[in-house]
């Protein structure tokens, strides 16, 4: 065996998956789904033949075309527990396989809400979070984003409920007999109180930006490519349109930055507060927090990064997440030129303050495993969910930056057009890219050091803090602090959620409990509306011992699953020594809360737990 990706178990020697057809009928009451997919490869093919599986029932393998079954074994006999198991099947000159099974109550890319876990407390939802290597506890595949799928897909819900996915809806439509590949029974099926929602997806894609939602769902229309979906509350539904209705004007600028949209549509579609991530750049269909809701537009920036995927992540895509860095820093730089175009420069640049802050605590994160804050990594044997961090971001947009300040702004933006355009719809490497810059850009390399950069650890000396008056006088203000000075309310008149952020992240660690308290006094941080201003502040209140906020920080910690604010808040209860309360206070918050956080999120929690309990 050959393996192409340390999260995979597919064999290089095997043709890759080209298209799946999937049958899912939900049952919501076993929270599971009944499944067929039919799988086509790239060619016939004679021998074992290996895809990816986490906590599914196989009942049937078999030949789609005369429904002979197809032997199949499974190894490691106990899963593994980064990568679950392999499931092998025996194929003579077979280009198409049919597997039926059952997904578990336990899947890691599925999260079941119960209606009382919902926003109207009526009716049930289920939705799908598939990156990083999660797309097999949905359906069985070479779970690699080397191997890139189109698909169509046919989900029977329950009628009173509606599906989405990203992929291009068909139709809505009764149940047909002999449709479900065997996924359950025809009087299941078509049972009087089903509907199918038919969905095809036209272009490969990785399997981790496989999505569906299912629940009561509604929509607002915000222009020509995009609607935003939610659970049918018309309160959110109003707030998202709001906050998101400049997102046209987003994609013609991406557009004219980097290339034609490829995509047709971009909905959106905010998530119960328990989505573990702040948005999931699926095509056609981005997910996202409620907690990026603000009042004030400025979450729209969290739709400019999942927008700028549709170019650098979701058109070109890392080959495996050992790569990361070619997905979210191309992407983390294409959403600060879209939020300069469309936000102004002051924006941009305390967002890449913000992240600055963030890959400078990144490093003492990883102090014992530098590995770790290298842009080209070595993942084998490791969860990628447990090493995610803002180091292929931060350091990522850094590099290319670097490139940007070298060869100038017009040169670069050529430069990128051109990349887009020559792998669009590939799967490629970081030696790949660097094969690419270097004749395109003649003489980088006697620049920029590019193997310091993408495969040493650390910052290199030759990245750069932004420079900008207002990101000098908050860093300035923050100083202060330390010396005893807070802020004048004149001086803070004009700030926004971004700036308190950036002032908040650049305080001491520690610092006396009457100052975070004064501090709270006077600018109500604890109340924000703005969960990256709470966090903040929160983690400031914890850092420093001010144990009369550990009220909000239960109540938060049991209202969000966005695992941006329970990695540190978790990790600043639990970390250090003389601890004990705050280890018992967290490991008693978790127990209440851990029922509705996404699997995914439950499991960054415990190995924090783990780790330091």
């Amino acid at each position: 065996m050959a393996p192409i990706d340390p999260h995979s178990y597919t064999d290089s020697t095997h043709p890759l998956t080209t298209h799946i057809s999937l049958s899912f009928y939900f049952d919501f009451p076993s929270s599971t789904i009944h499944s067929a997919a039919v799988l086509s490869l790239s060619a016939p093919h004679s021998g074992p033949f290996t895809l990816d599986l986490r906590s599914l029932s196989i009942s049937a393998v078999v030949d789609p075309a005369t429904l002979a079954p197809l032997p199949f074994t499974f190894h490691p006999a106990s899963p593994d527990a980064v990568l679950g198991q392999s499931i092998t099947v025996a194929l003579s000159n077979h280009s198409q396989l049919l597997v039926v099974f059952k997904t578990s109550p336990s899947s890691s890319a599925l999260q079941w809400l119960t209606p009382p876990q919902t926003f109207n407390k009526s009716f049930p939802f289920v939705y799908t979070q598939c990156q990083a290597i999660h797309a097999r506890s949905i359906f069985p595949c070479q779970d690699t984003p080397a191997a890139r799928i189109r698909y169509s897909a046919k989900l029977n819900v329950p009628r009173y409920l509606s599906a989405v996915m990203a992929a291009r809806h068909v139709t809505r439509r009764d149940p047909l007999p002999g449709e479900c590949g065997g996924a359950c029974d025809d009087s299941l099926w078509c049972g009087e109180d089903r509907i199918v929602e038919e969905f095809v997806m036209e272009q490969p894609v990785p399997p981790y930006l496989f999505a569906f939602a299912v629940g009561e769902l509604g929509f607002r229309e915000l222009g020509p490519r995009t609607k935003i979906y939610s659970e049918a509350v018309p309160a959110v539904l109003d707030a998202a349109a709001r906050e998101f209705a400049g997102t046209e004007e987003m994609i013609k600028v991406g557009e004219a930055l980097f290339g034609p949209y490829e995509w047709e549509r971009f909905d959106l579609l905010v998530l119960p507060p328990s989505f573990p991530y702040g948005g999931m750049e699926n095509p056609r269909m981005t997910f996202l927090t409620p907690t990026v809701i603000k009042g004030d537009a400025s979450g729209a920036q969290v739709v400019a990064h999942e927008l700028a995927h549709s170019w650098t992540g979701n058109l070109i895509t890392n080959k495996t997440n050992d790569h990361f860095w070619l997905n979210e820093g191309f992407t983390t730089y294409a959403e600060r030129r879209i939020v300069e175009a469309v936000q102004g420069i002051e924006r941009a640049v305390l967002n890449i303050g913000i992240g600055w802050k963030g890959l400078v605590e990144e490093m003492e994160r990883f102090k014992d495993n530098m590995e770790f804050t290298k842009l080209k990594t070595n993942q084998q044997g490791v969860d990628p969910d447990d090493v995610y961090s803002q180091v292929p971001y931060e350091k990522g947009f850094q590099f290319l930056w670097r490139i940007e300040r070298q060869i100038g702004r017009p040169a670069f933006d050529e430069f990128l057009k051109k990349y887009i355009a020559t792998f669009k719809f590939q799967s490629i490497d970081t030696d790949m890219f660097l094969d690419f810059l270097k004749p395109n850009v003649p003489g980088i390399e006697d620049h920029i050091d590019l193997k310091v950069w993408t495969e040493g650890t650390g910052i290199p000396s030759d990245a750069m803090e932004p420079v900008s008056e207002i990101y000098t006088k908050i860093l300035a203000l923050a100083n202060e602090f330390k010396a005893g000075r807070m802020p004048n309310e004149d001086e803070v008149a004009e700030w926004g959620g971004q700036e308190w952020e950036l002032y908040l992240e650049n305080l001491p660690k520690s610092v006396e409990a009457s100052q975070v308290s004064a501090l709270d006094d006077r600018y109500r941080l604890s109340e924000s509306k703005d969960y990256e201003v709470k966090v903040a502040f929160l983690h400031l209140a914890i850092s420093s011992r001010c144990s009369n906020y550990y009220n909000e920080v239960e109540k938060t910690l049991k209202e969000v699953g966005r695992m941006k604010y329970l990695r540190p808040l978790y990790t600043a209860l639990v970390q250090g020594t003389g601890k004990e309360e705050e280890k018992i206070f967290a490991k008693r918050v978790f127990s209440e809360a851990c029922a509705c956080y996404h699997p995914i999120a439950q499991g960054v929690v415990e190995s924090i737990l783990a780790k330091y309990m």
